[in-house]
């Protein structure tokens, strides 16, 4: 009988380095758009590549399994494990975020802020845990305790489910508005989002892919993975500003482009060997 509903910690949405996290990468990278099937074989000769021990592979697989992504087939001494379809949704989503993640694709900006005002007691954790990751994860800023901001108006609609899951939708405003006053609109910016710790992270990021030529990538498979591995973090800690917003200098540009160059070099070959090694 499969799960109710895969659940994925902000720890792994985010790209956090743990094993569990890369399998939910290749996942969506080779599983998702193949049959949605992949052998323990296949798996364990992956990750075997990325030096990450057998044991602690298969103890991914069943973590996975457990918590709702993945359904075992027994056919003989092997296993082929199967995307559950709420897992396929999921996955989905997640992919069309990640992929087209980056400010080229942001629209031009009208000036329009959405602002969220919310009272939650101290006592009350799990929903101040709710409001504080699912608000981060969809881009918004603090400005102090209750008070979240965010430049795109279609997350209006997002801020509201987050409220009511949380069930303080009561105790929240909403609201669509122009900012006015003397104060500088890049100072408050700042005072939302910690944009030079955002703009470390792509520097970290552009160095490392940069460096070496797509063709003297000895391993594609392996080399794929930790790319949209280590891109995947971004959508949930940069909340895409206009590019009014951002400081002169912003590697996120550059970063973005390279991802999309790099995917794409390494995409049919990174297939092509997963689709021989999950053969097997």
């Amino acid at each position: 009988m499969e799960a109710a509903s895969p659940t994925l910690s902000r720890r792994h949405e985010a790209g956090a380095p743990s094993v569990r996290g890369m399998l939910l990468t290749l996942l969506g990278e080779f599983v998702l758009p193949g049959d949605g099937v992949a052998w323990t074989s296949a798996v364990l000769a992956a990750f075997d590549r990325l030096g990450v021990a057998e044991k602690a592979t298969r103890q991914a697989l069943m973590r996975t399994s457990n918590a709702g992504w993945l359904s075992a087939e027994k056919i003989g001494r092997r296993t082929r494990w199967r995307l559950t379809p709420s897992a396929t949704r999921l996955l989905t989503d997640g992919a069309e975020r990640i992929y087209s993640f980056g400010p080229a694709q942001e629209p031009a900006w009208d000036g329009r802020w959405v602002l969220v005002q919310v009272r939650i007691p101290e006592s009350d954790r799990r929903a101040r845990h709710v409001v504080r990751t699912r608000l981060t994860w969809a881009g918004f800023g603090s400005l102090g305790a209750g008070l979240w901001i965010s430049p795109h108006q279609d997350r209006e609609q997002e801020a509201g489910r987050v409220l009511r899951e949380a069930g303080v939708a009561d105790a929240a405003h909403v609201f669509v508005a122009r900012r006015t006053g003397t104060t500088d609109t890049r100072a408050m910016v700042a005072q939302a989002w910690d944009l030079p710790a955002i703009e470390a992270q792509y520097e970290e990021f552009t160095a490392e892919f940069r460096a070496q030529a797509p063709a003297d990538v000895a391993d594609v498979l392996a080399r794929q993975l930790e790319l949209v591995h280590a891109w995947r973090r971004f959508p949930s800690v940069d909340p895409a500003l206009p590019r009014e917003l951002l400081p002169a200098r912003w590697t996120g540009i550059e970063a973005a482009r390279l991802f999309a160059e790099r995917h794409e070099q390494w995409l049919a070959d990174s297939r092509r060997e997963w689709k021989r090694l999950n053969g097997l």
